[in-house]
């Protein structure tokens, strides 16, 4: 049976979702937004956040120099119960991707990286982490993640939301 359109799940995944989760998540968020792509739900979470934190400066500085707002994130823990809601769990990082396949994403857990390249492989290099960086770091993080989610959504539009077509007899 083939699920709907407008149930996407989408979820990003960092160390502390402070920094690179939030602004992959709010990159994405804008795009889906802009491009009228309303069938994909998008969170992000940290496989070591703390519950309820706030977006760190950097992330919110970043982002915010691309009109978009981190003051409302707060932090939230991987946990089973998200990896379970999400249709495809990007990473950040190969540790984190080893902890979401272990809280039950085998076959739906990507690096981001690697997702948006558009391969098969699902690891790949990881997006280096701004935390404790200069302006500059997160600056130079936002950018990248710019790129890789607009990719990343583009294959999720042609993969998951384009509506399949019959095979011939």
């Amino acid at each position: 049976m083939s699920r709907m359109a407008s149930d996407f799940r989408l979820l990003f995944v960092c160390t502390g979702n402070t920094c690179r989760s939030p602004m992959a998540q709010a990159i994405a968020e804008r795009l889906v937004e802009r491009g009228g792509r309303e069938a994909v739900e998008i969170r992000s979470a940290g496989v070591s956040a703390l519950l309820g934190g706030e977006a760190s400066e950097g992330a919110r500085v970043a982002a915010g120099s691309s009109g978009l707002s981190l003051d409302g994130h707060r932090s939230t823990p991987l946990d089973t119960e998200l990896v379970a809601w999400a249709d495809l769990v990007l990473t950040m990082g190969p540790h984190h991707a080893d902890t979401a396949e272990a809280l039950g994403g085998p076959g739906k857990v990507w690096m981001l990286t690697a997702f948006s390249d558009g391969g098969e492989d699902t690891h790949g290099p990881g997006v280096p982490d701004p935390f404790g960086g200069d302006a500059e770091d997160y600056l130079e993080c936002f950018h990248t993640l710019e790129g890789l989610v607009e990719a990343t959504l583009e294959r999720v539009e042609a993969e998951f939301l384009a509506p399949k077509k019959e095979a011939a007899p």
